[in-house]
């Protein structure tokens, strides 16, 4: 572990505390643009990023990222407040949830499993229900299952941050038109189920004002874990 990561005042005892950094410097590594000071993915992927401290030499490295590469989005267990020269363009309180729920066994619902040919569907089903980023390449970061009606993409819902043990479910959304016939909570617990047969522990974020997407994770066997902070940076200028 680098000298960096030992002085992290964000970072907590759960590695949950900081998804986003044990993601990119763990499984995710591969996607990850930056060096120890500051990490995130590629804009194709998603805005996700992550400083080691919040020191000014991570906000240096930060910076220049965003600079590359587009606006950047934290989320920490910790408030940060950014340098002035920063831009802040969102904030927001998440709710992490972990799941501690019993295995379905009737997790057999309908469902497809999407690939690189769906991407345009899957990003104008994203524009639509805005369940979060996803951007062209987000379906690299692990599996994505759809439910296809009346021949079009009618919901979906997939893998984001993996970490040791760990594996986010993300971008579910379901088209107003097929909504109230169950498909959000079939697609999850097909994946609770193929994560949880990998070994690993499903979790999620959510919005804490989305109330009725809280009371569909727990009704699944989501609980909440704690409160965390979502942080959009953009300018980066100098």
């Amino acid at each position: 572990m680098s000298e960096a990561a030992h002085k992290n005042p964000l970072r907590g005892a759960h590695p949950l505390d900081e998804v986003v950094w044990n993601a990119l410097a763990g499984p995710l590594h591969r996607f990850a643009l930056g060096d120890e000071r500051a990490r995130r993915l590629p804009s194709s992927i998603g805005p996700f990023a992550a400083v080691a401290d919040a020191g000014p030499a991570s906000f240096d490295a930060l910076r220049e990222l965003i600079g590359t590469h587009g606006p950047a989005a934290l989320v920490t267990a910790g408030a940060i407040a950014p340098p002035d020269s920063f831009t802040v363009l969102r904030q927001a309180k998440l709710l992490q949830m972990i799941w501690q729920g019993t295995p379905d066994p009737a997790h057999a619902w309908e469902h497809t499993r999407l690939a690189a040919a769906d991407v345009p569907e899957m990003l104008a089903l994203t524009a639509a229900t805005e369940p979060g980023p996803f951007g062209p390449r987000t379906i690299e970061l692990g599996d994505y299952l759809g439910v296809r009606k009346e021949g079009k993409l009618a919901a979906m819902a997939g893998e984001r941050m993996r970490l040791d043990g760990y594996t986010e479910i993300s971008a579910v959304c379901v088209d107003p038109a097929f909504r109230g016939q169950g498909h959000a909570a079939g697609l999850m617990k097909r994946l609770i189920a193929s994560i949880g047969a990998r070994g690993e522990t499903p979790f999620l974020h959510v919005v804490t004002s989305n109330q009725g997407a809280i009371a569909l994770y727990r009704a699944l066997g989501f609980v909440e874990r704690r409160e965390m902070n979502l942080l959009v940076l953009g300018g980066g200028e100098a």
